[in-house]
């Protein structure tokens, strides 16, 4: 027999595809072609291949190998398709049987080891979907690909094992055994919650933390330096229930594609937390590089917090590419070597000083900044982004009274279970039309099934009327006043709700 075929997975952002692996062996010269657009790092695979077979005692044909990497019009990249050649190849020189539908991920070394490969749960994840559970992966790799239901995956920490395991003469083969790959584990246990309780004061701020958590709605906190707003801010996670396992198992794979080398035994179930440093680039916020885009902070922060420190000094380029993601949930990504889509359904919260010295709250009398540098400084947070901000609060600076009496507010765990339950009511109201957040209604529902009286909307009605609004402010409004409902055990919101999340959105504004 002449030709082999076995399977292996290419994934493009978030999605994988499965790659059918064809290999022949003709009757001219010593040659290895690979065909199907692969880029540099699996052009170099026919040289790690040649080195891995034959250090294992399992040395390639000395004639010409061409390998086709199915579908022929989709890029391929990485080194995960080394495993699938290397046994295609020794199968169409009848060295090993055949593999069937058997999908093989795994990088190999030049001594025959198997090589962990970033990405493994999503590509698993893909392979099961097409039909192929039947998986062969590095040792590493066990426990991460073990995570996708219905997987039936083998370990094996080399060629040579892996050749035994498909027919091949053990005779030949170099069976000794070999150091496993150092591989960096992720720790097992969660990061310890920061409590609400430790926050001083601010009781205003903490309640629309409460708000945000419950229908997961973005915030914006203005206050000098020193009042609590990233302490503020790092105790949101904590707020927010467990990812459900549909949740779970997208998070996990957008840490995995993201991870360098990170083994993972169990899925991520608390929302994820990102802070990036204001001098981040683009690429590392929202996604990119060279090659296929990866994942950025945005899409790490999935099911998450995506917090933006001092936002104001963010180019301001970074801060509005989250404007389509705030919207849509999702990244896509468009570069010469294809197009990437990563979900990035976020909860944004910024945080930000008054002016550039940070000095202007308050009676503002150490405050050294012009009017100019003040609009300049907050010029950066454009209109556009800031209408998609449905809570923006002032966050004043601490009394000496404050600071004397110490955190007295709720301790997390309090908060969250109200958090809980205001989460449940929604979900139970909008599971109808297919959403589960205030934050995600639109404009046709609420002003079609979830319409509210005219009375009841008087408050934002006239907002609107004024100028002070806009149409999607409108309906952020109206979100954050069924969230506040949700809070106080009511059916619908009243005018009082209606008066609180048009406060909720306008204090911060007062600068």
């Amino acid at each position: 027999m002449t030709l082999g075929r076995t399977y292996s997975v290419a994934l493009v952002g978030l999605n994988g595809h499965l790659v059918e692996v064809e290999a022949d062996i003709g009757q001219t010269l010593p040659a290895f072609q690979l065909l199907g657009l692969p880029d540099a790092s699996l052009v170099e695979a026919k040289e790690r291949i040649r080195a891995a077979a034959h250090n294992s005692g399992i040395p390639l044909s000395r004639r010409k190998i061409t390998v086709n990497l199915l579908p022929a019009s989709l890029p391929k990249r990485g080194s995960s398709f080394d495993l699938a050649i290397v046994m295609a190849t020794l199968r169409a020189a009848g060295d090993v049987q055949e593999t069937g539908s058997m999908v093989f991920l795994a990088e190999l070394g030049l001594d025959g080891r198997l090589r962990p490969i970033r990405g493994i749960l999503p590509a698993v994840l893909a392979a099961v979907r097409a039909g192929h559970p039947r998986i062969v992966v590095a040792r590493a790799n066990v426990p991460e690909a073990g995570l996708v239901p219905g997987a039936e995956v083998e370990g094996f920490s080399s060629l040579a094992e892996v050749a035994l395991r498909f027919g091949a003469d053990p005779a030949e083969l170099q069976l000794a055994t070999m150091p496993e790959v150092d591989v960096a584990g992720v720790a097992e246990h969660d990061a310890p919650l920061l409590d609400l309780a430790d926050v001083a004061g601010q009781a205003e701020a903490r309640a629309a933390l409460e708000v945000a958590a419950a229908g997961r709605h973005h915030v914006l906190l203005v206050g000098p330096p020193g009042a609590g707003k990233t302490m503020l801010a790092e105790r949101l996670p904590g707020l927010l229930p467990d990812l459900d396992d549909g949740q779970a198992m997208e998070v996990t794979a957008i840490h995995s594609l993201g991870g360098l080398g990170e083994s993972r035994t169990r899925l991520l179930r608390r929302p994820p937390f990102e802070s990036p440093h204001h001098t981040a680039s683009m690429a590392s916020i929202v996604g990119g590089g060279s090659g296929m885009p990866r994942p950025g902070a945005a899409s790490r922060a999935h099911r998450g917090v995506l917090f933006l420190d001092e936002a104001p000094e963010y180019d301001r380029r970074v801060l509005d590419a989250l404007r389509q993601p705030l919207e849509s949930g999702e990244l896509v990504i468009h570069r010469s070597a294809g197009v990437a889509a990563y979900p990035a359904r976020f909860q944004l919260m910024l945080a930000a000083n008054p002016c550039p010295c940070g000095n202007s709250a308050g009676k503002a009398l150490d405050c050294s900044c012009t009017p100019i540098a003040r609009r300049r400084y907050f010029g950066k947070l454009s209109g556009p982004l800031l209408d998609r901000v449905d809570i923006q609060m002032s966050v004043p600076r601490l009394s000496l009274a404050e600071l004397a009496v110490g955190p007295s507010g709720e301790p997390t765990a309090m908060v969250a279970c109200r958090v809980l339950a205001a989460r449940r009511r929604a979900s139970a109201r909008l599971h109808q039309f297919g959403i589960g957040f205030n934050s995600e209604a639109t404009g046709q529902l609420l002003r079609g099934p979830l319409r509210l009286p005219g009375p009841v909307t008087r408050l934002v009605d006239q907002a609107l009327d004024r100028g002070a609004l806009t149409a999607r402010g409108y309906d952020r409004v109206l979100r954050l006043a069924w969230t506040l409902a949700d809070l106080a055990e009511l059916a619908a919101p009243g005018p009082d709700q209606i008066g609180q999340a048009l406060n909720m959105r306008s204090r911060g504004m007062a600068r």
